[in-house]
């Protein structure tokens, strides 16, 4: 996920980018009440079982997809005693999607289907045209399980909030 740039004088004297927002494990609260809530206990990263949670910034769980993907087996949020993840307060686990970045090789000229692949939800296409097919993300089938994301040869794919389009 790109961060967007610091604005602020000292960071563009310095060159510091802001920091990007850490990838919460599932069905994980608000940014402000996880924080709050979460002990840093580190019961869900324990508990996963495909080793996607880990230990982040300040001692609180984060998920890295490039370690792999989510499942959403739900293991986490049964080991959260404090309810910093809870299923309950949410019908999705997050609203991560998948985005394809500049650095994507299609982009370049260079066939690649990677993230298609491994995609378990088959979210990522690639129309036919007649250059080398971009890929595209259908937002309604893809989970944000970051499937997608290890196995880019360039890491051009993260992971992003979704915001629900409204008719």
């Amino acid at each position: 996920m790109s961060a967007a740039p610091d604005v602020s004088r000292r960071a563009l004297l310095f060159g510091r980018r802001a920091v990007a927002p850490a990838l919460r494990p599932p069905w994980a609260l608000d940014e402000a009440a996880f924080l709050d809530t979460c002990t840093g206990c580190n019961a869900c990263t324990e508990r996963c079982p495909e080793h996607v949670l880990v230990r982040g910034p300040g001692g609180y769980a984060v998920f890295d997809p490039q370690l792999g993907e989510c499942t959403f087996c739900g293991e986490c949020e049964l080991a959260c005693a404090p309810r910093a993840l809870d299923r309950a307060a949410s019908s999705q686990p997050w609203t991560l999607r998948a985005v394809a970045g500049e650095a994507c090789l299609p982009r370049h000229g260079v066939v690649c289907s990677s993230c298609r692949d491994a995609c378990p939800e088959r979210a990522i296409a690639f129309p036919l045209t007649a250059r080398v097919p971009v890929p595209i993300v259908d937002a309604e089938r893809c989970t944000g399980c970051g499937a997608c994301v290890g196995v880019c040869p360039v890491v051009a794919i993260a992971l992003a909030a979704h915001i629900e389009e409204t008719a």
